[in-house]
């Protein structure tokens, strides 16, 4: 008699209901700085220069509390994948309490040391643009927390595979966001600091609405927080998803740190150099948000599989959303290729600074579709498994190595302009994804338990 098939976790309908969304709210997540770094281009390079200073500091922090929302996705999503709800439930209250006060502690030591902390990361900057940068950093810190709870509250909707829902208080987000930049940079020229407080309005409309909902039961809503209040700390709860976050948190941090090390020595270029670059960094970040809101949904759907016990559709499923991501970065990668110049002439950039973006644009176009697929999307179900360290290693070593040091190398001793960031990125990725490749092949990252 014939053995019946089993049948797959998810339908290729239900993968693309969940993978959709997130590449939309990734994309309009990243649009909040692209609209920053575009309206205060009105303003001049030098204010452009300071918003690309300080979202590095920013992606550094959000990237920080992304990874312990991730380390809550996980938990919560194999609580799922055992049927089990309560305990679901509870991970996400424990996510959300740790995340708070994480973040409490992140803004008030970024308000206080704002000073030290520009000069040690940028070091000696033109005059006007640390002017700029100290002000867009303050209220950019003062979000701080509400991009925390923002981020776990939506990791909690994508545990029960709902990422419509943060898709769409994204894009209303995103239209605060952007009639507040009309209002205070065009309107009422209030330069960096009107876009910087726009910004956190939007960021804390995010965080509140999807508070709310997460109180109220909804028929695809499994996870409910009914009293915020009532949430203690459970140690046993908040270690498994620290287990979880932490190691991703330093590799996300790390990876940031790099790119801040990087940016002292390309801030000795010069403001045409730096602002082409900050352009470049802003588009090549948007060429791949549709990629990383496939990895995302990977973690979601690893995490059920591994819940379920089904190691056997963990490896299918790496496999599928690779095509899945390998083909969203391909379009992306084109299709902002063709917009660039447009943008850019519309945005009012510097006439100096445009050949040179363009250039490093037109590399990144011609190899990131080519090595980013197998450094990015197999870590996501790496972490999934609970195979964090490996990541965390290879990310780390991988940019410190390749990227921060052959850039500083290429910048600094051989007198090479912005393209070395460039080439010293490329080099990493290829690492990065041959170790990747290697580490997913053996099933090694399948001997590592979340749940106990």
């Amino acid at each position: 008699m014939e053995k019946t098939k089993q049948t797959h976790l998810f339908t290729n309908s239900s993968i693309m209901k969940m993978v959709l969304p997130l590449m939309a709210e990734q994309l309009l997540i990243t649009m909040m700085g692209m609209v920053n770094t575009f309206m205060v281009a009105h303003v001049g390079s030098y204010a452009i220069s300071a918003v690309s200073l300080v979202d590095s500091i920013n992606i550094l922090i959000i990237q920080a509390f992304y990874a312990l929302g991730a380390g809550g996705t996980i938990v919560c999503s194999q609580y799922l994948g055992k049927k089990d709800t309560k305990s679901a439930s509870q991970a996400a209250g424990q996510t959300l309490f740790i995340i708070t006060l994480i973040s409490l502690f992140a803004m008030i030591l970024c308000i206080l040391f704002d000073v030290p902390l520009l000069h040690l990361i940028f070091g000696s900057v033109d005059e006007d643009v640390f002017s700029s940068a100290r002000v867009y950093f303050f209220f950019s810190a003062l979000s701080y927390p509400f991009i925390a709870l923002y981020d776990s509250g939506s990791a909690i909707f994508r545990a029960q595979e709902n990422t419509g829902f943060p898709m769409i208080i994204s894009a209303l987000a995103n239209g605060v966001n952007i009639l507040g930049n009309i209002i205070l940079v065009l309107i009422l020229k209030q330069g960096t600091a009107g876009a910087a407080i726009s910004t956190l309005i939007a960021r804390a409309f995010c965080a509140f609405i999807i508070l709310y909902r997460l109180t109220k039961p909804k028929r695809n809503q499994t996870i409910v927080i009914s009293n915020y209040l009532n949430i203690r700390p459970n140690r046993e709860l908040i270690q498994r998803i620290l287990r979880i976050g932490i190691p991703s948190g330093i590799e996300n941090s790390m990876f940031q740190f790099g790119k801040l090390a990087i940016q002292s020595s390309i801030s000795t270029l010069g403001v045409t150099a730096m602002a082409a670059q900050a352009m470049a960094a802003n588009f090549e970040s948007f060429n791949g948000i549709a990629g990383i809101g496939v990895g995302i949904g990977l973690m979601t759907v690893i995490g059920h599989c591994l819940g379920a016990g089904r190691e056997d559709e963990a490896i299918y499923y790496v496999k599928k959303f690779s095509f899945i991501g390998e083909c969203a970065i391909v379009i992306s990668c084109v299709v902002l290729y063709l917009l660039a110049n447009p943008i850019v002439t519309l945005a009012g950039m510097d006439q100096e600074s445009i050949p040179l973006f363009l250039f490093m644009l037109t590399a990144i176009t011609i190899v990131k579709p080519i090595i980013w697929t197998p450094s990015f999307i197999p870590a996501y179900a790496f972490r999934a498994a609970g195979d964090v360290k490996y990541s965390m290693m290879v990310s780390c070593l991988s940019m410190w190595i390749c990227r921060v040091t052959l850039t500083v190398f290429l910048i600094r001793v051989m007198g090479m302009g912005p393209m070395a960031v460039w080439i010293g990125m490329f080099t990493d990725w290829a690492i990065r994804g041959f170790f990747y490749s290697r580490r997913f092949f053996s099933k090694k990252w399948l001997n590592f338990q979340v749940l106990s």
